[in-house]
């Protein structure tokens, strides 16, 4: 099976899991990876630096090959601006994930008074459990996007699969380096900022944007500093219990509830 992947942040961490799957002696080293570079930029030569470090195998090529190569892609992903990565060999994922960079082109193109979007950032969620509930919740409300830290984080396992009741196998997920800088993007793509967190503004009477992210933090330490100072709005579930929080999966569940009926 050959993958055929666009984007310079995808491309680069395709390229270094490529990197760290290899050091660590893991099946993903039998991939064969190359990268197909025609335009000569600033961040295209860091790309070529990367890949050659790398052992990735180069090859100089020209447009009409690079169009060619992405011709069978979404419309969003054809825009490969000089460079183009090639998977052959790679194990078959059970999710759907989706490039970050080709979802934010996809954004930018639509109409965004009609098109109403949810996306769920999940920030060091560990608990394959909680992760899996949270798919679910994603799917029975709409969510257009999970996106989910490479590092610190429960990515793929069989007990998110059962968790989520099988929505892993369909709901869009984007695996980023950089939280902070995803959610900043998004910003400027017009998504309003919503971070959950004790003592923010009632969920009940909160006022949510027609493109909304809603930012979940771990139960131990809550959202990161500077992804929480990245957030528009900290909102909040009141409750009435004896303990100080609810888990995590149901506190996602409660507020997309909220933030879907808003806009039906």
């Amino acid at each position: 099976m050959l993958r055929t992947i666009t984007g310079f942040h995808a491309i680069e961490e395709k390229i270094r899991s490529f990197k760290d799957a290899s050091l660590k002696n893991k099946a993903e080293k039998q991939e064969k990876l190359c990268l197909y570079v025609d335009k000569a930029g600033p961040r295209v030569k860091k790309i070529v630096e990367q890949a050659r470090d790398c052992g990735v195998r180069i090859e100089q090529s020209s447009e009409k090959i690079l169009n060619a190569l992405v011709s069978s892609l979404p419309k969003t992903a054809q825009e490969h601006r000089g460079v183009v990565l090639t998977v052959e060999g790679e194990a078959e994922k059970k999710y759907n994930y989706v490039d970050f960079d080709a979802y934010l082109s996809q954004v930018s193109v639509s109409n965004t008074v009609e098109n109403r979007s949810i996306v769920v950032v999940l920030d060091s969620i560990t608990d394959p459990h909680n992760v899996g509930a949270v798919l679910r919740s994603c799917d029975q409300f709409g969510a257009d996007l999970v996106i989910m830290p490479e590092r610190r984080s429960a990515i793929e396992s069989e007990v998110i699969d059962r968790s989520s009741a099988g929505a892993s196998a369909w709901v869009p997920v984007s695996v980023v380096q950089n939280l902070v800088r995803s959610v900043e993007l998004l910003k400027k793509a017009g998504y309003w900022i919503y971070g959950a967190d004790a003592g923010g503004e009632d969920v009940v009477t909160a006022d949510f944007a027609s493109k909304a992210v809603l930012v979940m933090g771990s139960e131990g330490e809550g959202i990161a500093r500077l992804l929480k100072e990245s957030c528009d709005t900290i909102i909040s579930i009141p409750t009435c219990g004896r303990l100080d929080s609810l888990n995590v999966s149901v506190a996602a569940g409660v507020l997309l509830h909220e933030m879907r009926n808003r806009h039906n």
